[in-house]
């Protein structure tokens, strides 16, 4: 009778999502891995399936931590248009902090979507999460006056996605403090005008 592998999945996720967002998901290897999650090689392969298996979940699991993150500043808040830009300012925060790590999500759909349909599938539907949730706060924000009815707010939420990515992207490249806020500024005043 086969063993039952015993572990903290979502501790397991936390390590595995941390390697991959270190090396990438090409140069991380089961190695790696191993070293991370502390699973043996054959524990991984039973629980996963395959390197890409885990790695399809750590892109889930992630992808629901920023759905998290924007839903906290949402319910911290009175005011949506308020939370948008509290959570715009987590990213530019990130931008200018030490962590040059950028997004998982962004970092993969750079680095595997034109070869790898699965990864990209799963991409998508993190960042579409993040999207559906913009739209609803500003869809509300549109109702409590916030921003004007002449606005849409699918349009309004993918320019927000864009420009997240490309805050994310920024990231990666060492920017200074100024250069975050000043894209950030432009940011809040398109959506605001």
């Amino acid at each position: 009778m086969a063993r039952t592998i015993e572990f903290d999945r979502n501790d397991v996720l936390e390590k595995a999502m941390n390697t991959f967002w270190q090396n990438g998901y090409s140069m991380t290897s089961i190695p790696n891995l191993v070293e991370s999650t502390k699973l043996n090689p054959g524990s991984i392969y039973s629980a996963f399936k395959s390197k890409e298996g885990l790695f399809l979940e750590t892109l889930e699991f992630y992808g629901q931590r920023s759905v998290a993150q924007l839903k906290h500043y949402l319910d911290e808040s009175d005011s949506p248009l308020a939370a948008i830009e509290s959570f715009l300012n987590s990213i530019v925060d990130k931008c200018k902090s030490t962590d040059k790590r950028g997004c998982l999500i962004v970092n993969t759909m750079l680095e595997m979507s034109s070869h790898n349909k699965e990864v990209q599938s799963k991409a998508n539907t993190q960042l579409q999460a993040v999207e559906d949730e913009l739209v609803k706060a500003l869809q509300q924000a549109q109702e409590m006056g916030e921003i004007s009815e002449n606005r849409n707010p699918e349009d309004l939420a993918k320019f927000l996605m864009v420009s997240i990515w490309g805050l994310r992207v920024l990231a990666k490249t060492n920017p200074d403090a100024k250069s975050a806020d000043i894209v950030l500024q432009q940011i809040l005043f398109s959506l605001n005008n």
